[in-house]
């Protein structure tokens, strides 16, 4: 007897849905947009980037999350991913907290997806202090209010 298993109805029971992706477009010393959050709180059950234009310069560069109301709050220490390049293909993910600073920034197979982590109304942005190479992150949420929605920025 064959057991078949749907997919996509695996991924919405553990994860929530199809994941969200946004590109950053090439990076600059700026802060970018990647997710915005509205109507309440979510919870973020995975987050990875997918590097696809390699970075090659010194880059220092993290993710916040930044509330309607209050302060950001860093999603991942500030990690330089340019130095020794990072090549198109990376899968970015997260090393695990410590007791004196935030998760750093790793290529997969070292570290795991950012998740399971509650988000209120705001944005989930980028910051990047170098000048070149892009990454498309991408998110995978249930709401934990009624009505929460998560979208691309």
């Amino acid at each position: 007897m064959a057991v078949l298993n749907n997919a996509s109805a695996f991924r919405n029971a553990i994860f929530g849905g199809a994941p969200v992706s946004k590109s950053t477009g090439t990076l600059a010393a700026t802060t970018v947009d990647l997710f915005v959050i509205a109507g309440g709180e979510v919870m973020v059950t995975a987050l990875w980037g997918k590097v696809t234009t390699a970075v090659t310069v010194a880059n220092s560069y993290k993710l916040i999350a930044t509330p309607t109301t209050g302060a950001s709050q860093d999603l991942c220490a500030a990690t330089d991913i340019g130095t020794t390049d990072t090549i198109a293909g990376t899968l970015l993910t997260f090393g695990l907290d410590t007791t004196t600073a935030p998760r750093k920034l790793m290529s997969i197979g070292y570290g795991v997806a950012l998740g399971p982590v509650p988000v209120t109304t705001g944005k989930i942005q980028s910051v990047s202090a170098g000048t070149d190479g892009v990454i498309t992150w991408y998110v995978t949420w249930v709401p934990l209010t009624d009505g929460a929605t998560l979208v691309a920025a």
